[in-house]
């Protein structure tokens, strides 16, 4: 613990936490002065769904102005540290840290291998498995995989989208989703065709529940 403790300390002093929103140096990787702005743009909302392999849509903001640039900043512009941003200024809300405690598992939405090496990192598994432990809940990266690289969704029609993203998901180790409440996580909710999908086959675990969050609705 201790080693651990120390080691942290030494990359602190090296590579400081900074506001991802303005760049000043800051342990919370979000000034106070950058929170207030975020204040303004959030609109947490809890939908519920119909016709869909999931029952609520949960969501912090919409994806314009401000949020939109940091989502795209943290996706394509190797930023990956802005999950702690986004990580702190989502869970200092009360609410929604209680809410995210009512889930067993946190499962995030997969990037192929190729797009993994690319870009570095997976953007939305940063997120959860931060959510996880500062929430206490298990993240499990285990079960839900993407079996073949496709076109960005971002590129593509809604109709296309839901072409492109079918069958592109597989499921392992079904039993870790028995009888569980699910929380699936992704960045960006669009036509939700990625979600959908991706919760069409975690059903096949039986889980007792499934609930889609997203950093932003467009």
């Amino acid at each position: 613990m201790i080693q651990k403790f120390l080691k942290d300390e030494i990359i602190n002093i090296i590579f400081p936490q900074v506001c991802g929103v303005c760049g000043r140096i800051d342990k919370n990787s979000l000034c106070p002065k950058c929170e207030y702005l975020l204040k303004k743009y959030k609109d947490f909302k809890i939908e519920k769904v119909f016709d869909k392999d999931f029952e609520n849509l949960i969501y912090m903001f919409h994806y314009e102005g401000i949020i939109r640039q940091l989502i795209l900043k943290y996706k394509f512009k190797e930023n990956a540290y802005l999950y702690k941003t986004f990580v702190n200024f989502l869970l200092k809300d009360e609410k929604i840290f209680q809410k995210f405690q009512t889930y067993d598992k946190i499962i995030s939405v997969p990037i192929s291998k190729k797009r993994n090496k690319q870009r570095g990192y997976n953007q939305s598994e940063l997120i959860a498995k931060e959510i996880a432990k500062k929430v206490n809940i298990s993240y499990d990266n285990n079960i839900l995989y993407k079996i073949k690289d496709i076109v960005e969704q971002s590129k593509l029609s809604k109709e296309e989208r839901i072409e492109n993203i079918k069958n592109v998901y597989d499921i392992k180790n079904k039993k870790n989703l028995e009888n569980k409440k699910i929380l699936l996580l992704d960045d960006i909710y669009t036509t939700g065709s990625t979600v959908q999908e991706c919760c069409r086959i975690l059903k096949r675990g039986k889980p007792k529940k499934i609930d889609v969050f997203v950093i932003a609705k467009d």
